[in-house]
């Protein structure tokens, strides 16, 4: 934006600067999450059945073992109650099996007895055995069949109690797809389950990730659903099992959330911080200009001296002050590490003046404009802003320092 004055002055850009620094920056890997509740589950059916009864809405909060529904029960009890009579007609089959295996064997004794002093023939003896035996081999036979009627009782039980579907761990219940007099089968899903008091969020690491992620390494969750911008915590867990075909592994990060603010489901990004960059110029990242006419990326630096304070922190009702005109030049860099707000970058000198609003006004030139020397805080506090608000907001700023008049 060009500043006109009286008496045809020659226009004169305006922008804003800040001192190049030196230093380090935390290496990060910045990859996309997922929310999940701790310990969170689909819950199905076993069976099949209607539902009766639904016992618990979206957002209840349960116990394990309560009951969230009630399914219909009238064939599995019926099938309980014919299981339990056939256990019943297996027990008196044992006890007349028991019966006449004692009765033979009682005639045995005798018949040997008979044999001994020649009263009775040994055709007489072997058919008794084999009676004997007979009833034997149908004790074994009655008392297995006993225990497949308690077998079948136990069956039945089990699908009986299904027909009540409980929590099967403490946690809230969420997605609830489950209506009186639906049809349900096992593959319908009926709730959504788990603890919000904590959550996990689920990152995918590739095998050269592995190199330098590990877990303990501190890590940022951030997503413009926080009501508080962004948390950190450290990598919980990292599975040791590689996919085959896309040969990455998933992490995970647990994360306290008492006051249940982060919803399960919901999408991050995530800076997982393994280490620091070697030294370098600090530059903030608004600094960064790609050459319109090249293409290459670099920073626009005076060698002039900048008299005068760098502004902290602007309030709106404070006056706008401006250096005399400096002269600027465009200088590729390389960028060797960037992080959130800063870049470290080869090629200029910790110390110089560098623009960070107003470069695209010089449009890759060299070129003079004054300057609003600005501290790093308040060039941190502009790259939150929206570009669009930016540029907006400091040029109107720059229109109302251009002695009452608008710009030309």
């Amino acid at each position: 934006m060009a500043l006109g004055g009286n008496g045809g002055n020659k226009l004169v850009l305006a922008v804003e600067a800040v001192q190049a620094d030196v230093g380090s920056l935390p290496l990060t890997e910045r990859l996309s999450g997922v929310t999940r509740a701790k310990n969170q589950i689909e819950i199905y059916a076993e069976i099949s059945a209607a539902i009766m009864q639904v016992y618990v809405n979206d957002g209840d909060v349960v116990t394990k073992e309560q009951p969230l529904i009630q399914l219909r029960d009238t064939e599995f009890s019926e099938r309980l109650k014919q299981a339990r009579a056939g256990y019943q007609i297996a027990v008196a089959q044992v006890s007349q099996a028991e019966a006449r295996l004692r009765k033979l064997q009682s005639e045995l004794k005798r018949t040997e007895t008979l044999v001994e002093k020649q009263l009775a023939s040994d055709a007489e003896l072997e058919a008794v055995q084999s009676d004997a035996a007979s009833a034997k081999a149908d004790v074994v036979l009655f008392k297995a069949r006993l225990e497949q009627a308690q077998a079948t009782i136990d069956e039945n039980k089990e699908a009986l109690a299904r027909t009540i579907i409980r929590a099967p761990v403490d946690g809230t219940v969420g997605g609830r797809n489950a209506e009186i007099g639906m049809f349900i089968s096992s593959n319908t899903r009926l709730f959504t389950l788990g603890q919000l008091d904590t959550v996990r969020v689920g990152i995918v690491l590739t095998d050269h990730m592995l190199n330098y992620i590990e877990t303990g390494q501190r890590t940022e969750i951030m997503t413009a659903n926080f009501p508080f911008g962004s948390v950190a915590a450290k990598l919980s867990r990292i599975s040791p099992f590689l996919h085959p075909v896309t040969h990455s592994t998933d992490a995970e990060i647990d994360l306290p959330n008492h006051d249940h603010q982060i919803k399960p489901g919901m999408f991050v990004t995530v800076d997982v911080y393994y280490g620091e960059s070697e030294q370098a110029t600090l530059v903030p990242l608004s600094a960064l200009y790609e050459n319109p006419a090249t293409g290459v990326t670099g920073i626009y630096v005076t060698d002039d001296s900048l008299p005068g304070e760098a502004v902290e922190m602007y309030k709106g009702d404070e006056p706008i002050a401006l250096t005399a005109p400096a002269a600027f030049e465009f200088v590729p860099v390389d960028v060797i590490a960037r992080g959130r707000t800063t870049a470290g970058i080869t090629g200029v000198k910790p110390g110089k003046w560098i623009i960070t609003l107003g470069q695209n006004l010089l449009g890759g030139k060299p070129g003079e404009a004054k300057v609003r020397k600005v501290d790093w805080k308040w060039v941190e506090h502009l790259q939150h802003l929206q570009r669009e608000d930016l540029l907006e907001e400091f040029m109107k700023r720059q229109q109302e320092n251009a002695d009452g008049k608008p710009p030309t």
